[in-house]
């Protein structure tokens, strides 16, 4: 991967996650908007990872590796689960002025940021057009996650220089996750490729059923909000299509 492409991997996403931080500190968005970003986003990865992950792991034909990848990648994101929401669990909420729980909100999101940063990176650098579908649609992620989380971070009181400062670091996450990712793994095939890429799969599956979509159904459910989900599907769907080579 040349250096202006994963240029482009980091600052785009990078950037966003800023935009979604300044956002959020001018006009902290409602429930169901946070509700309808988290479908969209969720139908949006989704789709990545059915339209260009997994067929990519199927033409490797390992097995093993499969089997090897996945089980990282489930046991990876269980157990930051389980070691870090008992953290921002802990003490009153964000939104009672939990300065702890404030805390323990923007680690969980950094180390979230990160994974996500990681997976951008892995996926650009195995195969260009894949990076380019899991860079979109976590980009839409990143928006929601760091306008929602800097807003809570708000409503604990927490001060809006502090706040801008987390948001940087936010975005310093991702990209040493996307520079590890694209440069570590770049390159690989066969056995390791699959194993990278099942681990990927994995993560951003989990990312969909158990973060993205949990949290969307805390809000009460109307169709609209439900249509948004296959909105966002659609929409990698269809940018996939039109890239050149598609289908090829």
């Amino acid at each position: 991967m040349g250096a202006l492409s994963l240029l482009l991997f980091v600052l785009v996403p990078a950037g966003t996650t800023v935009l979604g931080g300044v956002l959020a500190t001018l006009r902290p968005p409602g429930e169901r908007w946070r509700s309808a970003f988290q479908h969209f986003a969720a139908g949006a990865v989704f789709a990545a990872v059915a339209g260009e992950l997994l067929p990519e792991i199927k033409q490797e034909h390992q097995p093993l590796g499969v089997l090897l990848g996945f089980a990282l990648g489930v046991v990876l994101m269980l157990g930051l689960e389980r070691l870090f929401k008992p953290v921002a669990g802990a003490g009153p909420t964000p939104e009672e002025g939990g300065a702890g729980n404030a805390t323990g909100l923007a680690l969980i999101t950094g180390i979230d940021i990160l994974i996500d940063g990681l997976l951008i990176g892995v996926s650009a650098g195995t195969n260009a057009q894949a990076g380019f579908l899991i860079t979109l649609a976590l980009t839409l992620e990143l928006l929601f996650l760091s306008l929602s989380t800097v807003a809570a971070l708000g409503r604990a009181g927490v001060t809006r220089a502090r706040v801008i400062g987390v948001t940087l670091l936010f975005a310093l996450a991702l990209a040493v996750g996307v520079l590890i990712g694209a440069l570590l793994f770049a390159g690989l095939s066969g056995f390791a490729l699959a194993v990278v890429l099942s681990f990927a799969a994995a993560a951003l599956l989990y990312l969909v059923t158990e973060e993205l979509l949990t949290e969307a159904h805390q809000v009460t459910e109307t169709p609209l909000l439900t249509a948004t989900f296959f909105a966002g599907f659609l929409a990698i769907f269809l940018v996939e299509l039109l890239l050149p080579g598609a289908g090829a």
